[in-house]
């Protein structure tokens, strides 16, 4: 394949490095190659907006309208003789470009909304500003438009940034935008949260790569479909670095508690820095960026300190810990444990992995697959072809596998919730059933009996089944009774003797803001308030804590479509909102009141007893320990993001500075 790359790229500063690609020098057959790798429905809409040329949008090219299975239909179900069209007329628009030069692109194309139009078949006219926003093009839709300097020039306004995660990062960059003074507190010594933290073997996405990213921070190179840790804390890392959000992170910073002073309508922030220095600031309003999944759940087994091996959580796996020769023993089998176990099976002596619940698995084969060839070199050569591709893999998971967790009136079954969930439930078990023909054992423990949804469904391209099925390795379902100082004991009573526990036992989902202490008006605790119940208006706000806006908060978990990225951009951008009304309208605070936040709850936590997650039995983190689905939200994309859009103030109680 010749399609060598050269020559300078076009000049881009900052974010927009992240559309740098390099102009076409490749001759027609490398072109053809590279095409051949191509997904085709973004490439058609990219080369439209790219060239103009209005044939690469046909009717007859148009992908059907996504149909959410078990898996997704490859180019999204374009037939043969459309595919071989796509491709004639992407190699013939390739050469055309490359022989003009490779000019700059044009943002704002005519062909912009046409384009969108072409891929997004079925969406109505309510989603296009939301498909506008993430595809960010011409511009940065979720920018502010506005800055402090212009709306108070004179207020001296503050707000602390909780985490330099992605939802930290991407709070400081919108601030940054608005000119708003801000300080992030971090406790490790870099960006990255979660992704810098969980370094254990394996660890990667379970979300495609393109739509696990900011939209005003849109990579084009991602290596792989679903990329390892490294690459996302890197990506992370280099959006605080082309940004000036770095030099804004306090690191090695832990936040002790946040009082808030309604006199002053201020807040007290206390922190511990790396040295055990203990610090108070005050700041005007605060936005939370601790993550959901941050706090390692310890399961309560008796006797789990007197083991005399190694034991850690798979979010504390030691740096440099070699599993080599060693006996391990793994507990759980939910998304860590599901990437640790094939990652580490080759290298083990022995491999026991103790199970409560089998995971559902999504046929995904291209889970381990670094981005085809070329693929790659599109990705590098045609102006703004990432930002499709996100916009296709956004679009295709905008509702996602929604309609297929469904509670169905009157569905009679002992697993499933609905008709559509069943049928999800047959074409994952058929999937596992080609992988354990050889195995019945393995297939009777490996099918779970819960419907699918319910928890969180892992990606699966056989490396699961395989590990399993090595001589070595053992699945256990028999109850774990209590830990000594060898190894692990079962209710049967015996004795699995091991050097090493894992604890892949997932997080304290529901436990928001532990362990910060945070104290709101007239001495409100909020954990105290909360009980172990949390909730959230929108996720965000809570009555009696002004100024006080989370992100990753109760109820805005995208479970089965979208991705954290997404809920946390709009908890952002609400925020921002909510901070323009306070300069705007020169008010000091800003607190919700009883009713919208009555109001909200009870309609989500209907809405979430209309889905498996809301009514199964099975132990899952998006249930809290009453049972309620305290993390999920059970709507579509395009509700949460309207809800979000711009903060209603006749929603709060409003305080004039």
């Amino acid at each position: 394949m010749n399609i060598a790359v050269s020559q300078t790229p076009h000049a881009l500063n900052g974010l927009r490095r992240f559309d740098q690609v390099d102009p076409i020098v490749a001759d027609d057959a490398g072109i053809a190659a590279a095409v051949e790798d191509a997904d085709l429905p973004s490439l058609l809409a990219a080369l439209a907006a790219l060239t103009g040329d209005d044939r690469l949008l046909a009717e007859e090219l148009r992908p059907p309208p996504p149909r959410m299975g078990a898996s997704i239909k490859p180019q999204g179900g374009m037939s043969e003789e459309a595919q071989a069209e796509a491709r004639r007329l992407a190699v013939e628009t390739i050469i055309a470009y490359r022989d003009s030069g490779s000019p700059a692109p044009d943002p704002a194309t005519p062909l912009l909304e046409r384009a969108m139009g072409f891929i997004a078949r079925g969406a109505g006219a309510e989603y296009i500003p939301l498909l506008k926003h993430e595809l960010a093009l011409p511009r940065d839709l979720g920018a502010p438009d506005w800055i402090k300097a212009d709306l108070a020039p004179d207020r001296d306004f503050k707000v602390a940034v909780i985490g330099a995660g992605l939802s930290g990062v991407a709070a400081a960059h919108r601030l940054e935008q608005a000119g708003i003074g801000y300080t992030v507190f971090e406790k490790n010594p870099d960006v990255g949260g979660v992704w810098w933290e969980n370094i254990y073997p394996g660890c990667r996405l379970d979300t495609p790569n393109f739509a696990y990213s900011y939209s005003f921070a849109q990579k084009q190179d991602w290596p792989e479909q679903f990329s390892r840790q490294t690459e996302i804390q890197k990506y992370i890392s280099r959006v605080a670095s082309e940004t000036s959000v770095r030099q804004h992170v306090v690191f090695e910073t832990e936040v002790l508690s946040m009082q808030y002073d309604a006199a002053a309508a201020l807040w007290t922030i206390e922190t511990r820095n790396a040295a055990s220095k203990i610090r108070t600031e005050t700041f005007n309003a605060i936005i939370t960026a601790t993550g959901q999944l941050n706090k390692p759940a310890y399961p309560d087994i008796p006797g789990l300190r007197s083991f005399q091996g190694d034991l850690f959580h798979s979010a504390r796996w030691p740096a440099g810990f070699d599993v080599e020769g060693k006996r391990i023993a793994v507990i759980g089998t939910g998304a860590s444990a599901y990437q640790i176990v094939p990652s580490i099976v080759d290298a083990v002596s022995a491999l026991e992995v103790f199970q409560r619940n089998p995971p559902w698995m999504l046929p995904t084969p291209n889970y381990h697959e670094e981005i085809k060839p070329g693929m790659a070199w599109l990705l590098h050569h045609v102006p703004y072809y990432g930002r499709w591709f996100r916009f296709w893999q956004f679009w295709i998971a905008a509702e996602g596998r929604l309609p297929l967790v469904e509670v169905e009136a009157g569905w009679d079954h002992p697993i499933s919730v609905g008709s559509a969930n069943e049928g999800l439930r047959l074409e994952c078990i058929e999937h596992l059933k080609k992988q354990l023909s050889d195995r019945p054992d393995l297939l009777e423990k490996l099918t779970p009996n819960y419907p699918p949804g319910a928890k969180r469904m892992l990606r699966d391209n056989g490396v699961w089944a395989a590990a399993l099925k090595q001589p070595h390795a053992r699945l256990v379902t028999d109850k774990i009774q209590r830990i000594d100082k060898r190894g692990i004991v079962t209710d049967d009573g015996q004795l699995h003797e091991v050097d090493v526990i894992v604890l892949a036992t997932g997080f304290e989902a529901s436990d928001y803001l532990m362990p910060i202490k945070v104290t709101g008006r007239a001495g409100k605790d909020l954990h105290d308030w909360w009980a172990g119940d949390c909730r959230a208006y929108l996720g965000i706000t809570m009555p009696g804590f002004p100024n006080l806006f989370m992100t990753g908060g109760p109820t805005t978990g995208v479970v089965v479509n979208g991705s954290a990225i997404f809920s946390a951009e709009c908890a952002v951008e609400y925020a921002l909102s909510a901070i323009y009304g306070l300069l705007a309208g020169n008010y000091a605070e800003m607190d919700v009141r009883q009713v919208p936040f009555d109001d909200y709850n009870q309609r989500v936590d209907a809405g979430n007893l209309t889905k498996a997650w809301g009514v199964a039995k099975v132990s899952s983190w998006y249930r809290n320990r009453f049972g309620r689905a305290s993390q999920t939200w059970p709507f579509s994309l395009l509700e949460y993001w309207r809800l979000t859009k711009n903060a209603d103030l006749g929603d709060y109680d409003l305080v004039k500075a």
